[in-house]
């Protein structure tokens, strides 16, 4: 049987759960009104976005999410700046999840064949017209397997936001810890609250990969 600080840790943990599904999604959200732009210039005719939107990802992709949170928490600070948690959690989040999205998703425009551009050009189609027409469209199917798959990245890089003292399932788990001292059983709940989170995402994500290769190849 359960006792009543069981529930109570149970309780605790399902609170600080909304904050990383908050997060999450919040991350998700801003990475993508980030990564839009920087996706229209990556694939545009010009050079200097391309090495500036190479410099970008290879910096969020290349150094720890950690060390992302930590220079956004105190780096902001060191200008005067007052950041909160939620503010610094946020900002990181949003720059590593949009340098990965970049990636995701001009590898998706890039494996439409090249033909297509060609073919809508000979019928006076503008690089525009053919971009949002016919490429994109074809393209979001091609990246909605490998994003559903990517968003289990973001949800267990909100972990590393206790660091900064953001509350969300890994910081409260060691808060309960604390007051509790039974690591063993707040920690598997913490696990499984993680383990809850993604798993459904991850299946998703394979579904809709095999479901997109068994269409692609009839």
């Amino acid at each position: 049987m359960m006792t009543f600080t069981d529930w109570d840790i149970v309780r605790n943990l399902l609170l600080a759960a909304r904050w990383t599904v908050l997060l999450s999604l919040i991350a998700f959200f801003c990475g993508t009104l980030v990564t839009l732009p920087l996706l229209l210039l990556r694939i545009s005719r010009w050079v200097w976005p391309k090495r500036f939107i190479g410099a970008y990802i290879a910096l969020f992709q290349g150094t720890p999410l950690l060390m992302q949170l930590f220079l956004a928490f105190f780096g902001i600070a060191l200008f005067g700046i007052d950041v909160s948690a939620w503010t610094a959690a946020t900002l990181a989040l949003t720059l590593f999840t949009s340098a990965f999205l970049l990636d995701i998703w001009y590898g998706s425009l890039r494996a439409l064949p090249k033909g297509q551009w060609e073919a809508c050009r000979c019928l006076g189609l503008s690089f525009w017209q053919t971009l949002f027409r016919v490429i994109a469209p074809q393209a979001m199917r091609i990246a909605v397997a490998p994003t559903v798959g990517f968003s289990v990245q973001v949800i267990k890089g909100t972990a590393l936001a206790s660091i900064i003292g953001f509350v969300e399932l890994t910081k409260a788990g060691t808060m309960l810890n604390n007051v509790t001292f039974e690591p063993f059983k707040v920690f598997a709940l913490v696990a499984l609250g993680y383990f809850l989170l993604c798993y459904p995402l991850s299946r998703y994500s394979r579904y809709l990969e095999k479901k997109f290769h068994a269409a692609h190849h009839h």
